[in-house]
């Protein structure tokens, strides 16, 4: 779901609740805002790019406010930081360790508290694949692809999904990077999330009743192929016949 960082579309609570569900809101657990070692990762990560306070500078966007969700999904993916500033950022290993993730998280949602979304909370096993995929189709697949393979979005790309978490599936529908829209709440309730994220899983592996799964890449090369072979297959018939007449 796209990638780098932006502008703050949007902003809710980092705790609270999310269809009367709790939230992780990955605030600090006794870390200051000015020190601990999620501060200290920052300034020699982060700061010399969006700022001392994450207010942005000439090269890279502010990223104060813009709350756990978008603090986690970043380093998590291995989007930022970056090693040099690009168009869009892209998935990688991340440059992180869970832990230094965390502390991150803490720091930064302690500088600038009360804005942004929340990490949100997330169970696939309570959602249905059925309901899934047509959120997905609704929302998902004209840019990511009826598998989820990827796809172009202007000069962007939209990536493929099937490395993501469902923790990172969560966090992307709700922070819209990038050029992906921001679905809040009201938009893609709690059990719709769970249900997309269960279908994404799916279109990892999914059953090919059909027959052969020709790569999973979508309707656009099933045809290419159905056409090629049933053209291919009319000429040689074709070729027979008339070669007996």
């Amino acid at each position: 779901m796209a990638l780098a960082a932006g502008p703050r579309k949007g902003s809710s609570a980092p705790g609270g609740s999310e269809g009367g569900r709790v939230l992780a809101a990955g605030r600090p657990t006794g870390v200051p805002a000015s020190t601990g070692a999620g501060g200290v990762l920052y300034s020699e990560r982060c700061s010399t790019c969006h700022g001392d306070r994450g207010q942005g500078t000439a090269i890279a966007p502010a990223i104060a406010g813009l709350g756990p969700a978008w603090y986690d999904f970043m380093p998590t993916t291995g989007r930022m930081p970056l090693d040099r500033p690009v168009v869009q950022a892209t998935r990688k290993p991340p440059a992180f360790g869970a832990r230094q993730v965390q502390e991150l998280v803490a720091y930064l949602a302690a500088l600038h508290p009360g804005g942004g979304a929340p990490i949100p909370a997330v169970d696939p096993a309570a959602g249905q694949i059925a309901r899934g995929q047509l959120v997905f189709e609704a929302n998902c697949a004209p840019c990511h692809g009826a598998t989820g393979n990827g796809g172009a979005v202007g000069p962007q790309v939209a990536p493929p999904l099937h490395a993501a978490t469902a923790r990172q599936i969560g966090e992307a529908v709700r922070i819209g990077p990038g050029t992906m829209p921001e679905f809040d709440p009201t938009t893609i309730p709690a059990h719709d999330l769970d249900s997309l994220i269960r279908y994404v899983e799916y279109l990892r592996a999914p059953e090919d009743r059909g027959g052969a799964g020709l790569g999973h890449a979508g309707p656009i090369i099933e045809g290419f192929v159905a056409l090629v072979f049933g053209l291919g297959g009319m000429l040689l018939v074709t070729r027979f016949i008339g070669a007996r007449a």
